[in-house]
């Protein structure tokens, strides 16, 4: 029997990385798409509240693609497992193919590692996959890669808690030279906000800025995608740092 698998991703349905993926995990497997209505990247794990959120199914060339979500990509995945899909068992979730690198802090507020994070928080075994360039457009060789771990995890099994962030570097297959296991790098964004005036002479601000790169081997996401390794870095939603934990038990805080 063919596993039931869930895909989602936070550049929108219409996006060719999701196109892409899905055409490719249909040649093994039973695809799901939902996904947002429009680009939703770098909401991180918001989800709606105060608005409602509405679907709708979409075609191309005549045939059912998957659902819209007027939503964000948390609100997707939610609304796919709790409603669409609630009586379907779901062998995996795939967020992606996101165009743009989910390395280093980029993971906290990445909507697409966002999406992964809600399916394993609902029990999904869960990946997300990214491209690592906003300029590059061949998803072939990323959708290939993404099958490969998919089905990896499908034998093997993920830790209840536990994703995958994949990236891809922005070459053909031919130029990647491997697949490695990585930690999550310590490079940052330095954030710039640029200053202009719009035609009604009001300021508004645009942010600009660069990554600050601090990671020199190739255990880190962000070395091993530009040497051109495809980059896996197993992460959870698990926020608590244990070591200062057990730490601040000696402070002995009291009212």
């Amino acid at each position: 029997m063919k596993p039931t698998i869930l895909i989602s991703n936070d550049d929108g349905i219409e996006s060719q990385g999701i196109i892409r993926l899905a055409k490719e995990i249909k040649k093994f497997a039973t695809v799901i798409v939902a996904a947002p209505h429009t680009q939703q990247s770098a909401v991180g794990h918001s989800i709606t509240m105060s608005n409602p959120i509405r679907m709708s199914k979409i075609f191309y060339n005549k045939e059912f693609f998957g659902y819209a979500v007027e939503g964000t990509p948390a609100d997707a995945v939610k609304l796919a497992v709790h409603n669409l899909l609630k009586e379907k068992k779901i062998d995996l979730l795939i967020s992606g193919i996101n165009q743009g690198a989910n390395t280093a802090i980029n993971i906290i507020y990445s909507g697409t590692v966002s999406a992964a994070a809600e399916g394993t928080i609902l029990g999904i075994p869960s990946i997300a996959v990214s491209l690592a360039s906003y300029i590059y457009k061949n998803f072939d060789a990323a959708a290939e890669v993404a099958s490969k771990i998919a089905k990896a995890v499908l034998k093997y099994g993920l830790p209840t808690g536990t994703l995958l962030n994949v990236n891809v570097p922005p070459v053909p297959k031919s130029k990647i030279r491997g697949i490695v296991i990585t930690k999550q790098g310590k490079s940052y964004w330095n954030d710039v906000y640029e200053k202009r005036i719009d035609p009604n002479n009001r300021e508004y601000y645009w942010l600009t800025g660069y990554m600050v790169k601090t990671d020199k081997g190739l255990e880190y996401d962000v070395s091993a995608v530009e040497k051109n390794y495809v980059s896996v870095t197993p992460i959870h939603y698990d926020l608590t740092d244990y070591k200062t934990y057990e730490k601040m038990k000696s402070w002995k805080l009291k009212l």
